[in-house]
C-alpha cells in the first residue's frame, strides 16, 4: 500500500519576496515597528497571567513570532503567546509543573506539524461554529477572572487552576482589597477603551486624533501607568516587586527535564494545546486573508507546519505555546504590511527592546497589565452570539451554551470533546430526519406491486424505518419496489437492513425490487453482494420496467 503524500514545505516568505521592491520594504518595517510595540505589553501580561516569568512571554513572541512569520503559510500573520491559551498552559502548569509544560508545547508542536504535513489543515474548518464560540467565550471568562487577584490587588499567593477554586479564592482574600489596584487597573482600562484608533477605516481620523493613534493605547497605558507608579511611589505590586526585573537577554538555550513517568500524563494536555493552535492560527488566517483580498490566500497546511516548528523552538528559550494572534495580524494589515517581512521585523523590534529596555521593566504595576488583559478577554469572546441565540435552532443553542459552560466550570478539553461529541451526535439525528419513504401513489402499477421512494441519504442512523415496512404491506403484496433515484447515499449498515429487509420479505413470498439506483449506492451494493442475491429482476432502470419484475 503506498504512503500518502507528504504536503511539500514551501513558506510564503520564499515566494513572496521574488520581486521585492524597496517601497514594500518601508511599508513592512513600518507595520513591523508598530506591531511590536502593540505585542510587546500583550507578551508580558500573558506570560504573567499564564503563572510565568514575563520574559518568558518576549522569548515565545520573538523567537516564535519570527519562525511562524519566516516559514507560515500566511502573507501577513503575525504569530506569538495568545490569550487563549492562558487558561490551559496555567491549569498545565500547576498540575504537572513547567518542564512538562514544556514538553507538552513541544510535543504540541510535532502534532501541530504532522497535521500540516499529512494534509490535515483543512479538517480544522470542519468544527462546528457553535463550539469554537462556545470556548472561545468561555476562555474570555477565564482570563477575565484570572486577572481579579491582580486587579484588586489581593495577596492570595497561589490561584487555584480551577474555576471554583478561583471564586473560592478571591472570596476567602477579598479583606486584603488594595485600593490602589483597581483605580489603577480602571484607568488603564478607560485608556485602551478610549484611545483614538487608526484601525476603524469607516471612521477616518484627522488632525491630532491621528498624531495620537499612530501609538497604541495598551503602549500608552503602560507607560502612564509606570510613570505613575515610579513617581507618585504608589503602593502597588510590580514586575520588579514579584519577579525582580525582566534580564536584557533571551532565555538560555536549554533542552527541559524529560521524565517517562511525567511524560505518561502529558497526552491530553499535548493534544489540547495542538488543537487549540490550530483553530487559533487557522481562524486568524482565514480573518486575514479577508483583510487583504489582493494577497495570496494562506496554505493551511504550511500554516500548520510552521506552527509546529515554533511551538518546538520556543520552549527551548523557556517560551509558551504559541499561535497566530488575530489583533496582532489585523494591527499589521491595517499598518500597512505587505509580506511576512513585517512579522519578522515585529520579532526583532521586541528583541531590541528586550535588549535595551528591559530595566525599566521594573515599575510596571501588574495591576495595569490585568486591565489590559480585561480589555483582551472582552475584545476576545464574541458576547453579541448570547443575544441572538433564540433566532437558532436548539441545536446550535445548545452546543454553543454547552460548550461554554463547560469550558468554564470543567476543561477546555473536555469541553471540546463533549461539544464534538454532540455536534455528531445531533448530525446524525438531523441527517436521519432527512431520510423518508413515501409510498408512491402517482403512477400506474402492476396488480400486487407496492412501490416506496427513498430520499436522502440511507445510513446508520436512518435504517430503523425501514423495520417496520414488512408488517405495514396491504394483504397480497406480491412486491415491494424502492425508487432509488432520490437516494444519494448509501452506507453498509443501510445494506445491512436492505439484505434483512429482503429476507424478511421473501418469508412472506414478497419479492425486493430496486428501481433507478445512482452510482453510488450500486456500486455498495455489488460490492456487498445483495445486488447478486436480489438477482437480474431485482434491480431495474425504472418503475416502467417492471413488468419483468417478480
Amino acid at each position: 500500500m503506498p504512503l500518502p503524500q507528504l504536503h511539500p514545505f514551501r513558506p510564503r516568505s520564499l515566494a513572496l519576496l521574488r520581486g521585492y521592491r524597496r517601497e514594500q520594504l518601508f511599508a513592512d518595517l513600518g507595520a513591523g515597528l508598530t506591531v511590536g510595540i502593540v505585542a510587546l505589553p500583550l507578551a508580558l501580561a500573558f506570560a504573567i497571567a499564564s503563572g510565568l516569568r514575563p520574559e518568558q512571554g518576549l522569548a515565545t513572541a520573538i523567537v516564535a513570532g519570527f519562525l511562524i512569520s519566516l516559514l507560515g503559510g500566511s502573507s501577513v500573520q503575525i504569530g506569538g503567546p495568545a490569550g487563549a491559551f492562558i487558561v490551559v498552559v496555567y491549569g498545565i502548569l500547576q498540575r504537572h509543573g513547567l518542564a512538562n509544560l514544556l514538553i507538552a508545547t513541544m510535543g504540541a508542536g510535532v502534532l501541530l506539524f504532522a497535521m500540516g504535513a499529512l494534509k490535515l489543515g483543512g479538517l480544522v474548518r470542519y468544527i462546528p461554529v457553535a463550539i469554537v464560540t462556545g470556548f472561545t467565550n468561555g476562555i474570555a471568562v477565564l482570563i477575565a477572572l484570572a486577572q481579579l487577584k491582580d486587579l484588586l490587588g489581593l495577596r492570595i499567593a497561589q490561584m487555584p487552576a480551577d474555576f471554583f477554586g478561583q471564586i473560592g479564592a478571591i472570596a476567602d482574600h477579598a479583606a486584603t482589597l488594595n485600593p490602589a489596584a483597581p483605580a489603577m487597573a480602571l484607568a488603564c482600562m478607560a485608556v485602551v477603551l478610549l484611545w483614538p484608533k487608526n484601525i476603524a477605516a469607516d471612521l477616518p481620523l484627522t488632525g491630532w486624533r491621528r498624531a495620537m493613534a499612530l501609538l497604541p493605547g495598551t503602549v500608552i497605558a503602560l507607560a502612564g501607568a509606570t510613570l505613575a507608579t515610579a513617581g507618585l511611589a504608589l503602593p502597588l505590586e510590580t514586575i520588579g516587586s514579584r519577579f525582580g526585573g525582566i534580564p536584557r537577554a533571551l532565555p538560555p538555550l536549554a533542552w527541559p527535564d524529560m521524565h517517562w513517568a511525567g511524560m505518561r500524563q502529558l497526552v491530553i494536555p499535548t493534544l489540547t494545546l495542538a488543537l487549540l493552535g490550530a483553530i487559533e492560527s487557522l481562524l486568524c488566517a482565514r480573518v486575514a486573508d479577508k483583510l487583504t483580498p489582493d494577497l495570496p490566500r494562506h496554505d493551511p497546511n504550511q500554516e500548520l507546519m510552521a506552527q509546529g516548528i515554533a511551538n518546538l523552538a520556543a520552549p527551548l528559550f523557556g517560551g509558551l505555546p504559541a499561535t497566530g494572534t488575530i489583533a496582532r495580524t489585523v494591527t499589521n494589515i491595517r499598518a500597512g504590511a505587505t509580506s511576512p517581512v513585517a512579522g519578522m521585523v515585529h520579532a526583532a523590534a521586541l528583541l531590541l527592546v528586550l535588549l535595551l529596555a528591559a530595566p525599566l521593566a521594573v515599575h510596571v504595576p501588574l495591576a495595569a497589565l490585568a486591565g489590559i488583559l480585561l480589555v483582551v478577554a472582552w475584545n476576545m469572546g464574541d458576547w453579541h452570539e448570547f443575544a441572538r441565540l433564540r433566532r437558532f435552532n436548539l441545536t446550535y443553542r445548545t452546543l454553543l451554551l454547552g460548550t461554554f459552560t463547560l469550558t468554564v466550570v470543567a476543561d477546555l478539553t473536555v469541553a471540546v470533546e463533549v461539544g464534538l461529541v454532540a455536534a455528531c451526535l445531533f448530525f446524525v439525528y438531523r441527517m436521519s430526519q432527512l431520510f423518508t419513504l413515501q409510498r408512491v401513489d402517482d403512477q400506474p402499477l402492476p396488480d400486487g406491486v407496492v412501490a416506496y421512494e427513498l430520499y436522502g441519504g440511507l445510513f446508520f442512523g436512518a435504517v430503523g424505518k425501514l423495520e417496520p415496512l414488512p408488517e405495514q404491506l396491504p394483504a397480497g403484496t406480491r412486491a415491494v419496489v424502492f425508487e432509488m433515484h432520490r437516494l444519494i447515499m448509501l452506507d453498509t449498515s443501510g445494506v445491512e437492513a436492505m439484505r434483512d429487509l429482503h429476507r424478511a420479505l421473501a418469508r412472506r413470498g414478497v419479492a425486493l425490487v430496486l428501481a433507478h439506483v445512482n452510482a453510488q449506492p450500486l456500486s455498495l451494493l455489488e460490492r456487498a453482494g445483495l445486488a447478486a442475491e436480489l438477482g437480474e429482476a431485482g434491480i431495474v432502470p425504472g418503475l416502467a420496467d417492471l413488468k419483468s419484475a417478480p
